[in-house]
């Protein structure tokens, strides 16, 4: 077995991640700013709902609460028990045309840059703009399915994983003490299957991954030397069973859909496990009161632009769950601005 898997590194990787994560935020500002002169009409109105925003603006659903989340982790927008929207002093001095302190101009010169340009099209339409904003490029999704881009991605989310994995399997330890097989919903590389059963020898995983990524999963279990522990399932997670488990693993891979894809995947997680299965969700967690954090606020302006999704809150996970037939654990933060939580499949 590949002895990386076990070996933690010393120090923290959040500053490395933020830089990244961070890379869609100023983008999302600026199209509000500028295309829609978003918060000097707020101002205007003195306070707004989010169905006066919408009828408005045309805003879709889904990106409207990326951008409002992000405006209240930044203290630029604040929001009532009511869900009413007004600006803070910050808001009013900085981000509104009619204040002698306007920084608009400031912002200018990305105006017209292809990602602000994604995010006007994704703000009134709730559809993903092309990858990395490249006019020759498809959305996320259908670029998964070309092997180059789909290799390529996978390396990417692979580095990633290897520290994200190492963590989480430290961290459920008592959760998964007496459990047996995981299935890794969506699992790219398998990593982390792979950093779980390297840290808990008892378990065994099944990695469900679709074409083209399902052979490139296989090629790293090899390389791990793990393919007497993990098994990689070809199907699609939406169209096909899922093979039986007593965990379901789901790492990353909620936040790249919007609310019925995700309740869709959550039936499927529940349709699957056992009576007392457990149902793991790793992930960048937005707080209940979506407020911040400020990382995971930023990086859900990204995973809004190139996917269907969003980052969502323990509550909003927890509000699925329950209607699902769950007892739901809390949320734990591991490294690098992610964390899970847990749910436990109650008799049904």
């Amino acid at each position: 077995m590949n002895q990386n898997l076990s070996t933690l590194p010393s120090s923290d990787p959040s500053a490395v991640l933020r830089y990244r994560d961070r890379q869609y935020a100023a983008d999302l500002i600026g199209a509000a700013l500028l295309h829609f002169n978003f918060f000097t009409w707020l101002d205007q109105q003195g306070a707004a709902t989010n169905e006066s925003i919408i009828a408005h603006f045309g805003f879709a659903a889904r990106p409207l609460d990326v951008l409002l989340t992000l405006c209240r982790a930044n203290e630029f927008v604040q929001t009532d028990s009511t869900n009413t929207h007004t600006l803070t002093a910050s808001g009013r001095e900085f981000l509104c045309a009619t204040s002698p302190w306007y920084l608009g101009p400031y912002y200018q010169p990305i105006k017209d840059s292809p990602i602000l340009l994604g995010f006007v099209k994704v703000l009134t339409t709730g559809k993903p703009a092309n990858w990395q904003a490249k006019d020759d490029a498809h959305d996320w999704h259908k670029s998964m399915l070309d092997p180059v881009f789909a290799g390529n991605f996978t390396n990417l989310m692979n580095c990633r994983g290897m520290i994200f994995g190492q963590h989480l399997a430290s961290a459920l330890t008592s959760h998964i003490a007496q459990r047996h097989h995981v299935l890794d919903v969506a699992g790219g590389s398998g990593i982390y299957s792979a950093t779980l059963v390297a840290a808990h020898p008892h378990l065994t995983a099944t990695v469900l991954e679709q074409s083209p990524v399902d052979e490139i999963c296989r090629k790293e279990i090899s390389a791990h030397g793990l393919v007497d522990k993990i098994t990689v399932h070809s199907a699609d997670m939406f169209a096909d069973a899922w093979p039986a488990a007593d965990v379901i693993l789901l790492s990353n891979v909620l936040h790249d859909w919007d609310w019925s894809e995700m309740e869709f995947l959550l039936e499927k997680a529940t349709s699957t496990l056992p009576n007392g299965g457990l149902l793991i969700i790793h992930d960048a967690f937005i707080n209940d009161a979506k407020t911040g954090p400020v990382p995971v606020a930023e990086y859900s302006s990204l995973l809004m632009n190139i996917t269907q999704g969003k980052c969502y809150s323990h509550a909003e996970y927890s509000s699925l769950l329950q209607k699902l037939g769950y007892q739901i654990g809390s949320y734990h933060d591991t490294i690098g601005d992610r964390g899970y939580m847990t749910a436990v499949k109650l008799p049904q």
